[in-house]
């Protein structure tokens, strides 16, 4: 199915993927992943919370960690370029027939909740508390040392369709797979932001949260990591690579919060601003796609997902697959 043509004057300006909320079983546990492994800086945190910023985000936080009997995911949040454009937002949702509920939120201005579709939880606003910066205080960089949050990826159980609807909201395809049988799209990758992606979608039950990715400064911070973790009783935590993506181009490592929340260590991808550029198109036969030097993913990383809290997940009928690893 072709790629649709870009939105370029989307009825509503979304700046960036802004951050996610993950409910844990461990509050404790999962702060010293996230703080004390990944390096994540704690901005907030009660007896039911931490908030979590990364080295050169300005924002309160990128990360919720939300006390919870269950493990799931609460929202994803985006940013908006300014005020008016709320109300655009809220419009768009309502005019779907999608549900809008204006909330207050700590740390945050004015915010709506809503689902996409396929019942994820997004959440939008325009301002966050600003905090002072901390790019330099270098006395503070630990573990992977995490710069910023820099995309979602999701399984998607119709990726086409997925592709259109975020399309119109202003999402610019940057690569994707096709099946070479189907001709349908099995992954795409889209942004916002400049950068590959804000948001990606992987073929597969569906909706679910298949990872949230961090950029770092180098890929010997994820070596740094992986000798981290591999000495403090972690090793069992990482999931894949490192290894460098044919989709991307990027260096990367996936882990596992304790929870089994996917984390993505990534960095080295490209520029993508320029209104027309061409979605580079990928074979899902095609073994560099998954990693440029040919190693296939596990079969973990195309069958396991976090649980979007609310929403009904359903088989996807595209039943297409790449190489998968024993």
């Amino acid at each position: 199915m072709p790629i649709p043509a870009p939105t370029l004057y989307p009825p509503f300006n979304i700046t960036r993927l802004s951050h996610v909320e993950y409910g844990v079983t461990d509050l404790a546990a999962s702060r010293a992943f996230y703080v004390d492994i990944l390096g994540l800086q704690v901005t907030h945190e009660d007896q039911s919370r931490v908030y979590l910023r990364a080295m050169e985000e300005r924002g309160h936080h990128c990360i919720i960690l939300r006390q919870s009997d269950t493990a799931g995911v609460s929202c994803l949040g985006f940013k908006l370029f300014d005020t008016p454009e709320l109300d655009k937002a809220a419009a768009f949702f309502e005019g779907k027939g999608l549900p809008v509920e204006w909330v207050e939120r700590p740390f945050m201005g004015p915010s709506f909740s809503t689902r996409d579709p396929w019942g994820v939880p997004l959440e939008f606003y325009v301002k966050m508390d600003r905090l002072p910066p901390i790019h330099q205080q270098y006395r503070l960089y630990n573990g992977v040392k995490p710069l910023r949050i820099d995309h979602f990826n999701m399984f998607s159980a119709n990726v086409d369709e997925a592709i259109a609807f975020y399309g119109e909201m202003g999402f610019r395809v940057t690569e994707y797979t096709e099946d070479d049988e189907s001709g349908r799209v099995w992954a795409a990758w889209m942004h916002r932001k400049g950068g590959v992606h804000d948001v990606a979608f992987t073929n597969g039950t569906g909706p679910r949260l298949h990872h949230t990715a961090f950029w770092v400064p180098t890929p010997l911070n994820i070596i740094d990591l992986l000798d981290l973790m591999s000495t403090t009783g972690y090793v069992a935590n990482i999931e894949r690579g490192p290894g460098r993506h044919g989709i991307s181009n990027a260096f990367f490592l996936y882990v596992r919060d304790p929870d089994g929340h996917r984390i993505e260590i990534y960095c080295s991808d490209y520029q993508t601003c320029d209104a027309d550029l061409e979605p580079i198109k990928w074979s899902l036969t095609d073994p560099q796609r998954q990693t440029l030097w040919g190693a296939p993913a596990p079969r973990s990383w195309f069958e396991e997902g976090s649980l979007f809290d609310g929403a009904e997940i359903r088989e996807s009928d595209l039943k297409a697959q790449p190489i998968i690893a024993p």
